[in-house]
């Protein structure tokens, strides 16, 4: 059941590749040759990893002050820019089956089962009613609609958390 600590840990490392590749290429690498290059006689790498870590630092120093204005700013641009240009689009989303789960069987949830389920429970003449009204066009007012619409107009304004 339980591997050997070493297999383990590669198997963490590589669960989490992601999350450490930045880190290990934006700074323990940088360090790494930092240190080699002040174990040199050239000024040439010391004047690169200099430049890399005032760079490094600036850019840092730059998103910790602004942090604040920069995730206002990132909301401004996708309300503005990014939400519009979806939208216009995209009108309206056609889900009337979404799949939930495996049945009793572990037979895939499908379109084809959950016809067979509303036969089952409706009958086929509710099946076919069903069919030949989408057929039809659009359905009237008083009926079911199985669409979602966009609302140009609606805010998400308790999705704004600043």
């Amino acid at each position: 059941m339980g591997g050997s600590g070493a297999e383990s840990f590669l198997k963490v490392l590589a669960q989490n590749f992601d999350v450490l590749a930045g880190p290990v290429v934006s700074l323990v690498y940088p360090l790494y040759a930092s240190i080699r290059a002040i174990e040199t006689k050239s000024p040439i790498d010391d004047q690169q990893w200099l430049t890399y870590w005032v760079l490094y630092s600036m850019i840092t120093l730059f998103e910790l002050t602004f942090a604040k204005l920069i995730q206002c700013g990132a909301a401004y641009v996708y309300e503005h820019i990014v939400r519009p240009y979806l939208v216009t689009r995209q009108k309206s989303v056609n889900i009337w089956y979404v799949p939930t789960k495996k049945d009793v069987f572990n037979r895939p949830d499908d379109i084809l089962t959950a016809a067979e389920k509303y036969i089952q429970e409706n009958g086929p003449e509710a099946l076919e009613t069903m069919i030949h009204r989408s057929k039809r066009g659009p359905a009237s007012s008083s009926s079911i609609h199985n669409h979602s619409y966009y609302d140009d107009n609606y805010r998400y304004e308790e999705d704004y958390r600043y």
